[in-house]
């Protein structure tokens, strides 16, 4: 183990950490974090007390705190009652990388996916529909002379196609008020870009999904949570945060991810009328709200806003027909859109032409697709609700109405251990404590039902057999990042 590294060392080594734009602990996370990923704080190194450090640097002690807490939740330092705090073991860090690199499970387990493992970290879709290749074909035809094939908002083919479709439910919509984006992904790094600076506050339900999590915190944003467990958005806690005037605030209220809860139309529009009397732009995520198993397609929150209001939808063709094609779309009013496209014709200039073009065709006929995709599912989930039971009976979870994932609930435990005990026997699972910012989620799993039933039951099995040979870590939960070896 490293010897303490002297204070006054230490704070030549810090430099000007203050001289930047954002909360001061905002600027000191930022800076030991750039140290410890250079290899300036190798692993192991004690750091100073938090009292110790605020006297040195003149700051409250509040703001050591919080830029120590950020820290842990990277995995960058670990923090024992008794031992202090260091730089957490090499085992436990992300290899060094530029700024704004990920060490999300999710987003490891595609960037590097082991060999011979059911995929379970990730919930999307593994087989395209046939109607994708028809789709490209027709797109192939499309006339494109004269068009320079640069469309930052979109092409106007499909911004009018999915206006259509926001009508057809209830929600008028004109062309201009669609943005068209690389899948829903980009859509929220858009909007975090427009909304969101470092220090802000943003809302967002605990737990939810993680690369939404992942998108606020490389804002610098300082996370604030609501429950949203197995019963259900609490949604007055809800309505007094959004009092509290944060931001901005996101929120998957249909057929959430990871729970499955859908909210209730009365709720939706207590929630919009708070937001706008508040003055808080609400992110509804509305990736998974073509995927009920009765075939029923809520409202967005939009529907229910009050004149005024800002309220940005994010879609995506990503779950009710292939990730692969990459198309998601912002709806919101015509002036935020403008900003949106904006800002991404300084990234991309566009996305690309003939997938959306294809995605045209796609939304036009996604009635017929949502009921085959819905279909699947219903049968995926029913499937691995029965092997749970039959081979896992202490695992608690409440089966879904919709969406992708069941929300798991260990006996005993925590969801990061297991899920490496998990990997070595050739599954990976997401742990609960990746999408819940409030801390409170660690005893659970987000399962996906997306794969084939026959994989669905070997990947029950072996998880079955994780579980009896799982004992779990003394001394508390091991840390997010660990799942990266």
């Amino acid at each position: 183990m490293n010897r303490p590294m002297g204070l006054d060392d230490l704070l030549a080594r810090l430099g000007r950490w203050s001289a930047g734009r954002g909360p001061l602990y905002v600027l000191l996370a930022a800076r030991l974090r750039r140290m410890i990923n250079d290899g300036e704080l190798p692993p192991g190194t004690a750091l100073p007390a938090d009292r110790t450090l605020a006297a040195a640097l003149t700051v409250g002690r509040s703001t050591v705190v919080a830029a120590y807490d950020a820290l842990c939740q990277d995995g960058r330092i670990v923090r024992r009652q008794g031992s202090g705090t260091r730089v957490a073991p090499a085992a436990l860090k992300p290899e060094p990388g530029p700024a704004g690199d990920t060490a999300s499970p999710l987003f490891l387990h595609l960037l590097e996916p082991p060999d011979g493992v059911i995929q379970l970290a990730c919930a999307a879709v593994s087989t395209a529909p046939a109607a994708v290749t028809e789709a490209y074909a027709t797109a192939l035809t499309y006339p494109i002379a004269g068009d320079i094939g640069y469309h930052p908002a979109g092409h106007p083919a499909l911004r009018r196609a999915l206006a259509e479709r926001y009508t057809r439910r209830g929600l008028p919509t004109e062309p201009g008020q669609i943005l068209v984006t690389s899948g829903a992904q980009q859509g929220l790094s858009l909007l975090a870009r427009l909304f969101l600076g470092p220090g802000d506050r943003m809302l967002v339900e605990a737990p939810t999904y993680p690369g939404a999590i992942e998108v606020f915190r490389e804002s610098a944003a300082v996370l604030r949570s609501v429950p949203s467990g197995a019963a259900g958005l609490d949604v007055d806690a809800l309505v007094h945060a959004l009092r509290e005037r944060p931001r901005a605030a996101y929120l998957v209220p249909t057929h959430h991810n990871p729970t499955g809860n859908v909210l209730s139309n009365l709720a939706r529009r207590r929630i919009a009328e708070a937001a706008a009397a508040a003055g808080v732009p609400l992110i509804d995520d509305e990736v998974l709200a073509d995927l009920g198993f009765a075939g029923e397609v809520a409202p967005p929150l939009a529907a229910f806003a009050p004149d005024g209001a800002v309220v940005a939808t994010a879609g995506s063709l990503s779950k009710s027909v292939w990730g692969g094609l990459r198309v998601g779309w912002v709806r919101a009013s015509a002036s935020l859109v403008l900003r949106l496209a904006r800002l991404k014709a300084v990234h991309d200039l566009g996305s690309n032409v003939f997938a959306q073009l294809a995605a045209a065709e796609l939304v036009g006929d996604l009635d017929a697709l949502r009921k085959e995709r819905v279909a699947a599912l219903g049968e995926n989930h029913d499937r691995l609700c029965a092997d749970l039971a039959a081979l896992l009976p202490g695992w608690e979870f409440r089966p879904a109405s919709g969406g992708q994932t069941l929300w798991v609930r260990l006996p005993y435990g925590d969801g990061v251990s297991f899920a490496q005990r998990a990997l070595r026997h050739g599954v990976a699972v997401l742990p609960g404590g990746s999408l819940d910012v409030s801390g409170h989620s660690d005893d659970h799993l987000r399962v996906p039902f997306l794969a084939d039933p026959g994989k669905l039951t070997e990947a029950v099995r072996r998880l079955a057999e994780a579980w009896r040979d799982y004992t779990p870590a003394k001394g508390g939960s091991a840390t997010l990042t660990s799942l990266v070896v």
